[in-house]
């Protein structure tokens, strides 16, 4: 059965997914979005609200091997592996390591910089004239220093680095910090703003409102468990519940869930792992700080939101049927207090997700098929928030046939 009133569907309601779907709505297509949650429900619902364009570096970073160990030695650690994880990600961990070589680490480093310069205007972009504008504040981040010896090695070597990449930065001393923010520490020695950042109050709902604004202008939502796929000359035939359609063309925008379903399209075992995000939520406490604060040392960052302060950023390789171990969401707790002495005492709540990480740190995007019926847009790892409103625009061109705006080459999924 043709889906009825569709020219294109969406595959994934997070925020990856709604920005393709509302994108191309915008250019005439009568766009259905399908996920088995509904919208914002995975990795949209708790990340840290940041659009952390400063990050344009590769996580596999040159010299990363030899901390490996003791990512497996420490459960806690900013970044961990689970023990009972590792036969399973051990493929991963090779394809990892080999991008930490300098030639694979400056392509990525230079493609990550195309993407998130062009992220902050694509956003403003999609959101002009919605009403939703105000969702996204442009007021920049910290990153704070605790120690002389970790500011130094960051200054005279990822700092300079990002310099090289076009990012800006301003160098604060303890005291500047505290004048922007003055809840900080007075441990914190050291800090640097990023002025082209920014951050959301509330992730969710800016997921929801793009969802509830594609619905006004008659985009269709379908809450279906998607399971067979098959690219078909005319299109692709796919079940939803048990019930077999045909739509015209795909976009798979799934995130961590993406693998199988580009192998059933492709025939091509993409290698996309999970990194397990997890975030501690304190109430009564979103007035302890105005702009997102991240700490050199203890890896996490804090958002000030509606609701409260998030405390996010901890990075586990578990996969996706592995239970939460949320000690590593309560343990920020005290990571905050030590950098915001005054914080309100109030339990908070946990939470875990799932965000979609490949070995190079760069996501998927791409127009497949034999007719080039299958557009690809998923592995975004940390930076999905931020990188959403940019692949929305460049799966429209791909779908409209014009020449994307950036080089897609680094994208590809020929590059596995």
């Amino acid at each position: 059965m043709q889906m009825p009133d569709t020219d294109i569907s969406v595959v994934g309601g997070g925020i990856v997914g709604i920005c393709c779907a509302l994108s191309l709505q915008q250019a005439g297509f009568k766009v259905c979005l399908i996920d088995r949650e509904g919208i914002g429900e995975g990795c949209s619902r708790g990340n840290a609200g940041h659009f952390a364009t400063e990050q344009v570096l590769p996580l596999a970073t040159p010299g990363l091997l030899w901390k490996i160990p003791g990512m497996l030695m420490d459960p806690l650690g900013p970044v961990a592996i689970r023990w009972p994880y590792l036969p399973q990600i051990t493929p991963w961990l090779l394809r990892f390591m080999l991008n930490t070589r300098s030639k694979p680490f400056n392509i990525g480093a230079q493609a990550l910089e195309a993407l998130n310069t062009a992220s902050l205007p694509a956003w403003k972009r999609l959101l002009n004239g919605t009403g939703e504008e105000n969702q996204i504040k442009i007021d920049g981040s910290l990153l704070t220093f605790e120690q002389d010896a970790t500011f130094q090695q960051y200054r005279h070597t990822t700092l300079e680095k990002l310099g090289h990449h076009n990012v800006k930065s301003e160098i604060l001393s303890g005291d500047q910090a505290r004048d922007l923010e003055p809840g900080l520490s007075s441990t914190i020695r050291h800090a640097v703003m990023f002025p082209d950042t920014g951050h959301t109050a509330n992730p969710y709902r800016l997921a929801k409102s793009l969802g509830e604004l594609f619905q006004r202008q008659g985009g269709r939502i379908i809450q279906k468990e998607i399971s067979n796929l098959k690219a078909v000359q005319n299109g692709i035939n796919l079940t939803l519940n048990g019930q077999q359609v045909q739509t015209p063309r795909l976009v798979i925008a799934t995130g961590a869930w993406s693998k199988p379903l580009v192998h059933q399209l492709t025939g091509i075992s993409v290698p996309l792992d999970t990194e397990r995000g997890y975030h501690l939520m304190l109430p009564n406490s979103a007035t302890s700080l105005s702009i997102p604060v991240t700490s050199a040392e203890r890896r996490f960052i804090m958002t000030p939101m509606n609701e409260g302060l998030r405390l996010a950023g901890t990075v586990e390789f578990g996969g996706l049927k592995l239970p939460a171990n949320m000690r590593r969401a309560t343990m920020l707790a005290s990571h905050a207090h030590a950098l915001l002495p005054g914080l309100e005492d109030s339990a908070g709540t946990t939470w875990m997700g799932f965000r979609p990480s490949l070995p190079d740190s760069l996501p998927v995007i791409d127009q497949v098929g034999t007719s080039n019926q299958i557009i690809l847009a998923f592995g975004h790892q940390h930076l999905g928030l931020t990188q959403a409103a940019v692949t929305g625009e460049l799966v429209r061109q791909l779908a409209l046939k014009e020449k994307p705006s950036l080089d897609l080459t680094p994208f590809r999924l020929n590059r596995f």
